[in-house]
Formats: C-alpha cells, structure tokens, sequence
C-alpha cells in the first residue's frame, strides 16, 4: 500500500506571535489565576472558610481534636505499618507476595521459606518495608488475604539515617504489640 500526501501530518512548530515571545504577559495572567483562587478560598471575615480545617504542626497534632472536628483526616489517613500476628503469637503472613505485587512503589521485599506449622505452606523469613520509599496507599493492606498488614494512625517516624526507615519484620511485629489496643483504620 503506497503512501498518499494526504496521510502525512506536518508537526513543524509555529511560529511565536509577539505576546507569546513576551513571557511577562504569560506571568501575569498565571499570577491573576493563582489571585483569583486565593480569594474565593478566603471567607468574608478574612479567615479560612469552616470547611478547611488548618492544623499548625507540630504544636497542634491530629489526635488532640474529637472525630467530628478532626473526621476529616481521620477518615483517609494512613500511617506507618504493622504486621499482625495470629492467635498463636505467629506472623499472620503466608508469603503469597501479593502485597509487594500489588504496591505501586515497590517498597514492600518479602523472602519466603518453608512454614515450620502445620496450617500454611510458607511464612516470611524476611519481610522488609522502606517507609521512605512508601507512598502510603493501602494497596497491600487491600490486596493481603489473610489480614496480615494493616496502616496504624501512627505517622510520627522519625530516623537518622535511610537504614532505620527500613521497617524489618521484627519492627513491624514490635508496632503491632504497641498497637494490639488501637484499632486501625
């Protein structure tokens, strides 16, 4: 099949006009917008309107308000994690991998081994997760069948270097025993 002239498409750029060439007046009516939305985000009485709720970290923190105040990052906030543990005090994990496949950050490093129980064919030997890398999303806590990870409220984490970010499956069963009472979200 032979190519016609009319199946050709020209991509060779126009020409700027002079307002275009002129990147002033390009600021300027970026500038008016960001003006505009300002101004229609400020109540008459010059403060925030009630609906936006403003917290000023770290002397105000999240949990210091009731739910009906505060309801609002409550309802879609996501904190560290914790690995959870069965009845028995064991890892809850079953290794399937489907956590780390479904992470779309792929922070999430699992090795498994061959389960030493009865009830299940693997477990974690290794179960890393770098919180730093981590975009908190709650895909793995949806995409895990046995309820086996979970997001605390908990989002005060703080480390010196890269390495104490990277939460080892000893540290995320250590958040779980710190946070057996609080239920997550």
């Amino acid at each position: 099949m032979a190519l016609r002239n009319e199946d050709f498409v020209d991509v060779t750029p126009t020409r700027l006009d002079t307002t275009e060439r002129l990147f002033v007046v390009n600021i300027v009516k970026g500038l008016g917008t960001t003006m505009r939305h300002c101004l229609q985000n400020v109540g008459r009485n010059g403060r925030t309107p009630q609906n936006i709720r403003v917290i000023q970290y770290p002397e105000e923190k999240r949990d210091d308000f009731p739910v009906e105040q505060g309801g609002q990052f409550r309802d879609y906030f996501r904190g560290v994690h914790r690995l959870n543990k069965d009845e028995d005090g064991r890892v809850r994990c079953v290794a399937c991998m489907m956590c780390a496949t479904a992470c779309p950050a792929n922070c999430i490093h699992i090795v498994a081994e061959e389960s030493p129980w009865e009830d299940r064919e693997k477990y974690p030997k290794q179960f890393d997760i770098d919180e730093l890398r981590c975009i908190y999303c709650g895909m793995c806590e949806e995409a895990c069948p046995c309820d086996a990870i979970e997001l605390t409220p908990h989002y005060e984490i703080t480390g010196l270097s890269r390495q104490e970010l990277i939460f080892d499956k000893s540290k995320l069963l250590r958040i779980y025993d710190e946070t057996i009472d609080e239920k997550p979200m």
